[in-house]
């Protein structure tokens, strides 16, 4: 007969057996859960790092103008270019009459101004600008670039850029040799123009919004309108062609655009891909997408190598011999190898990507070769994915 201590510590046994085996089970569900969804959890990707919004833009802007305070390295002015005659316009502007024969100083350089305005960006907000050396100065390095118009594609000014232009490149000249660094002929003004004029966009008051693929594609373009569908719940978005996707504003964001558009951007889904094989020949570098699928072919890869050296060796008499001559005698070793050891590899139908790495490699090719065996695989028709040759 079992004591009534030792009955309460085998009852206490089994339900502390019981709670552990229970703990196990809801881990064991956990871990299911995050091998199943955590691949595709990580594999999504927002809405918002796929696709642009229209309207939500950058605008190029360009302008010309000049930067003085040059230690001599600007453009050379004896021969009357534009740099001389925009000078001289300048100065005159300010009521300075100069003459052509006292403008020869090489402090000056004309440059171009470009700048990138941002969407919604306000009067009095500044961008940052580059300078680019446009005649022959050989180094922007101090310049102060003068108030330059910055112009749009409609021929107004939208931005006023003046500055200390910053170089990150130099470039050092001695009589024997020269060294450069960097671009010198090249500088940035950080906060260099001011915004001068606003471009017209009212957001806020929107009825629909488009969505722009970054990389065109059906399937993808549907997956953003049925993800957007199933977060506002109602049939508000629809894909109309690859690279656009629709959103009519539903009545509880109406005036409240920029809020939609926050919520959507956030929503996750998994873009699809084309199968392609991009190929760049120069660097011999070979891109393969996850899709690319290949039929069964075989593959025999073979280079035929020559090699020839010469060891000539000298023939003389020898010593107090009355007579021959001391020559060079010829030596050539050829050695000939057309890789006979190199086998036909069978290639099976339906291979995944590691698959085809493995087996391309297994066959000791080089970037090169496998080039050049991948344009033959999509000559014969076994290879299922876009060949694209930069």
């Amino acid at each position: 007969m079992l004591e009534r201590k030792e009955i309460m510590s085998l009852h206490f046994f089994a339900r502390a057996l019981r709670f552990v085996s229970g703990l196990l089970c809801v881990l064991a569900l956990v871990g299911a859960m995050a091998a199943t969804g955590g691949s595709d959890a990580r594999a999504a990707s927002r809405i918002k790092d796929i696709t642009t919004f229209e309207g939500v833009r950058d605008n190029l802007l360009v302008g010309y103008g000049l930067v003085v305070g040059l230690n001599g390295t600007g453009d050379t002015m004896q021969n009357g270019g534009f740099t001389k005659q925009s000078l001289l316009s300048m100065l005159n502007r300010l009521g300075v009459k100069p003459t052509e024969d006292g403008l020869t100083s090489r402090n000056v350089a004309a440059v171009m101004v470009t700048a990138s305005l941002p969407a919604f960006s306000r009067q009095g907000s500044r961008v940052d600008v580059t300078v680019s050396a446009l005649g022959d100065a050989s180094n922007l390095l101090g310049g102060t670039l003068l108030v330059t118009p910055l112009l749009g594609a409609d021929g107004e000014v939208y931005a006023v850029a003046q500055g200390q232009v910053g170089v990150g490149g130099f470039k050092a000249q001695g009589t024997a040799a020269s060294i450069t660094r960097g671009v010198p002929t090249s500088g940035r003004i950080a906060d260099g123009a001011i915004v001068e004029r606003e471009v017209g966009f009212d957001l806020g008051n929107l009825q629909s919004v488009k969505l722009n693929l970054r990389n065109p594609d059906f399937t993808t373009a549907r997956r953003i309108a049925d993800a957007i569908n199933a977060f506002l719940g109602a049939a508000v978005a629809r894909s109309t062609d690859p690279s656009t996707v629709q959103v009519q504003v539903p009545p509880a964001y109406q005036r409240r655009v920029v809020d939609l558009l926050t919520d959507v951007e956030q929503l996750r889904i998994q873009p699809d891909q084309l199968a392609r094989v991009v190929i760049d020949e120069q660097s011999g570098v070979i891109v393969m997408g996850e899709n690319v699928r290949v039929s069964t072919v075989a593959i025999a890869q073979g280079n035929l190598t020559i090699r020839i050296s010469e060891a000539p060796q000298v023939s003389q008499p020898g010593p107090f011999a009355e007579v021959g001559d001391t020559t060079v005698v010829p030596r050539t070793q050829i050695e000939v190898d057309d890789s006979n050891g190199n086998q036909l590899a069978v290639v099976p139908t339906g291979v995944t990507l590691q698959e085809l790495v493995n087996g391309l490699n297994a066959l000791g090719l080089g970037p090169r070769d496998m080039i050049t065996i991948l344009q033959a695989i999509k000559a014969a028709g076994a290879l299922h994915a876009e060949l694209e040759i930069m």
